[in-house]
């Protein structure tokens, strides 16, 4: 199943290469999603079917991962049949054949990176998702998306780079260990020069840390997912920063083995209070509702970053808060994508009214928000609420003061946003525009976000005994 999962968006582009059909450019991509479902099925059903293949493995340490990366990567499949209809007015044949075979590649890398067991093998698929999903981010082919491109490729080129630096670093660190599978490098951190390993965990760090979007080197991420057509958008956010998280997360481990572990936890900590402060002062100053999203996002991998150094229960609240926030800022990206259909513009200020227009459109718009804000039942409660129960814990008082603080002028900033968009008052001409494109939204394009939601609120009550035990196994992975 593994090898099926890796082989077939290859095969799957080829034909979409030499059998131009319109219809394939939608199909393919949706067969691909159920393949990649059922080999996370397969994984809890019949574990044996999975098999086995040098260098890349389904286990506890990465399943949450990819049945993260499957589901969401299944709901922008059929969210995407009902979007390409729109993109077919304005773009040729050729063009959407190339759109759909990017993102067969974009996927495949991003899975290649959860499932690698190496971390050399792990880095190139890191370096795959920039150059696959370069092009989808500049498929517009506008002034903006140029730029937007051009800027995540130089930005997250150099990331690589320095964690390439701090991959060679790390074979220094392991002197006589000739080798990066996760395994071995964890069962012989004690082993290594810590000093060695202190200097590549930083260069580590710092490189991932641009491709997961943790301040200050996240520059490259709000003109990426605001410039992206949407179902790109929630790719990139809700999937490909989790990729590279998994690798920093994988070193942390090794770090821990080695008894490095303050020195990683205060350099997470650091990253993470900064991604927080970045998204804050950002949010509170949106002016583009897509921006608004990628700076939610940056304060999310901050959360994940600050949950990661605190250890304890925040390492389960780690894991419930990247389902969480997969699920719901995919769905928030996707219904971005219908409110820029309607008003053709990404302009706040412009966007008014929304539920005099689209009611589908502007209830999935505030649930998405209130998932987001982590307002009960949304799962991102469960999670914010065990990162601050573990900053008590451990007597982080002033810390808990700043999370908290930080989190309020977020959710003040988004939410003025938010209510402006839907109940402000309306402007005529924009009015009319958006009712003119009522007709370009279809059923597609509410579906995915309302399950998606509904996954997210349900598991905030109820979490069932096999994923509870499947988050903790990845903990304890």
């Amino acid at each position: 199943m593994i090898s099926i999962v890796l082989i077939a968006p290859i095969l799957f582009a080829l034909i979409l290469l030499f059998i131009k059909n319109n219809k394939l450019n939608n199909i393919l991509p949706v067969i691909y999603a159920i393949l990649h479902s059922c080999l996370g099925l397969c994984y809890f059903i019949k574990p044996d079917f999975i098999g086995n293949i040098q260098h890349f493995s389904l286990n506890s340490s990465n399943i949450i991962f990819y049945i993260v990366l499957s589901i969401v990567y299944f709901a922008v499949s059929i969210y995407n049949i009902g979007y390409s209809k729109n993109l077919k007015d304005n773009f040729t044949p050729k063009k959407m054949m190339h759109y759909s075979c990017m993102i067969l590649i974009f996927v495949l890398s991003m899975t290649g990176g959860i499932l690698s067991n190496n971390l050399g093998l792990a880095w190139i698929f890191i370096e795959a998702t920039t150059l696959a999903s370069a092009y989808l981010i500049y498929f517009n082919k506008t002034k903006h998306s140029i730029e937007a491109a051009w800027k995540y490729v130089f930005i997250c080129s150099i990331g690589i780079a320095l964690a390439f630096v701090g991959i060679i670093l790390l074979t220094i660190a392991t002197e006589t260990v000739n080798s990066l599978n996760y395994a071995d490098l964890i069962e012989n951190a004690s082993l290594f020069n810590r000093f060695w390993l202190n200097v590549s965990f930083v260069f580590i760090l710092v490189g991932i840390g641009t491709k997961m979007g943790l301040a200050p080197v996240h520059f490259w991420l709000p003109d990426a997912h605001a410039e992206a057509p949407s179902p790109i958008s929630a790719l990139l956010s809700a999937t490909l920063l989790n990729c590279a998280f998994l690798v920093i997360l994988n070193v942390y481990k090794v770090m821990i083995s080695a008894n490095c572990l303050a020195y990683a936890r205060t350099l997470l900590l650091v990253m993470g209070f900064l991604s927080l402060f970045v998204a804050s002062v950002f949010l509170f100053h949106s002016k583009n509702y897509k921006r608004m999203l990628a700076y939610s996002s940056i304060e999310n991998m901050g959360i994940l970053a600050i949950a990661t150094s605190l250890g304890g229960v925040a390492y389960y609240a780690l894991i419930i808060h990247l389902i969480g926030h997969s699920l719901i800022k995919a769905s928030f990206f996707l219904t971005g994508g219908n409110i820029l259909e309607l008003f053709e513009t990404k302009r706040i200020k412009s966007v008014k009214s929304l539920i005099l227009i689209d009611k589908k459109t502007s209830w999935l718009w505030i649930g998405s928000f209130l998932g987001i804000c982590a307002f009960p039942p949304s799962i991102l409660f469960i999670s914010e609420f065990l990162i601050v129960k573990t900053f008590l814990i451990q007597k982080h008082y002033i810390l808990c003061a700043l999370f908290l603080f930080l989190l309020t002028i977020i959710l003040y900033a988004m939410a003025k946003v938010v209510l402006k968009m839907v109940y402000g008052e309306k402007s005529q001409e924009k009015f009319e525009i958006a009712q003119s494109n009522l007709s370009k939204i279809n059923y597609l394009m509410y579906i995915p976000q309302a399950l998606m939601l509904v996954l997210a609120f349900v598991l905030g009550v109820y979490i069932p005994k096999v994923i509870d035990l499947t988050i903790m196994s990845t903990i304890i992975g």
